[in-house]
Order: C-alpha cells, then sequence, then structure tokens
C-alpha cells in the first residue's frame, strides 16, 4: 500500500513561485512513478509533470514547461513541484500520483497511477 499526502497550496499573486510537496508512505518514492495532476473548477483533471522512478526522466505539459520542475527528495521521501512564474491559469487542485513499478518509465494518463493523494489547492490572482 502507498499513502500521499500533498502540502504547499496556498494563494498567490500572479508571478510567485510556489513549492507543492507530496510525502509518500509505504514505499520508497524510488520504487514509484510518479506524476503532478490539476483539476481547476467545471475542468477536467489534466496531466502537469511526471518523472520516473529513479528520477532520471520528467515529463511536462507545454503550458508550464520552463516554469514548473518536478524532482523527487529521496532523503526525504517525497514528490516536490516547484512553480515558477505562476499565472491565474495555474489555478487549480494540485494531486500527487504514482504507480507501483520495476521499470522506468513515465505516464500522462491519469488511469495508469494507482495511488493518489487528497489534493492541495493552489489559487493564483492577478
Amino acid at each position: 500500500q502507498v499513502q500521499l499526502v500533498e502540502s504547499g497550496g496556498g494563494l498567490v499573486q500572479a508571478g510567485d513561485s510556489l513549492s507543492l510537496s507530496c510525502a509518500a508512505s509505504g514505499r520508497t518514492v524510488s520504487g514509484l512513478s510518479m506524476g503532478w495532476f490539476r483539476q481547476a473548477p467545471g475542468k477536467e483533471r489534466k496531466f502537469v509533470a511526471a518523472i520516473n522512478r529513479n528520477g532520471d526522466s520528467t515529463l511536462y505539459t507545454d503550458s508550464v514547461k520552463g516554469r514548473f520542475t518536478i524532482s523527487k527528495d529521496n532523503s526525504k521521501n517525497t514528490l516536490i513541484l516547484q512553480m515558477n512564474s505562476l499565472k491565474p491559469e495555474d489555478t487549480a487542485v494540485y494531486y500527487c500520483a504514482a504507480r507501483v513499478v520495476w521499470f522506468s518509465g513515465t505516464s500522462v494518463l491519469d488511469y495508469d497511477y494507482s495511488y493518489w493523494g487528497q489534493g492541495t489547492q493552489v489559487t493564483v490572482s492577478s
């Protein structure tokens, strides 16, 4: 079993930075393929970023490339999403996701992930 708990969301101004954390328990993050998804009001949940098991491969949706960075802090068993130059369009509930894998890989598909956090609200005002 894997449990994920997001933290770090909040209300910020456009142009600000924010770092989200996803604390994992039950397995080490080095054994997990992980990702971040977000869901804006009235919208479907969408892919944001993904990282493979050992952290040497990442993927990003086009709208966040160059602004967001996904990474793992193995010493804290935590997944990180560093968000810079935030825009009002980034406003959403952000979810951490994970799947147990024994291979190197990433996924942009929410249905590939078995475990989900409760979400953390990010609101970016103009």
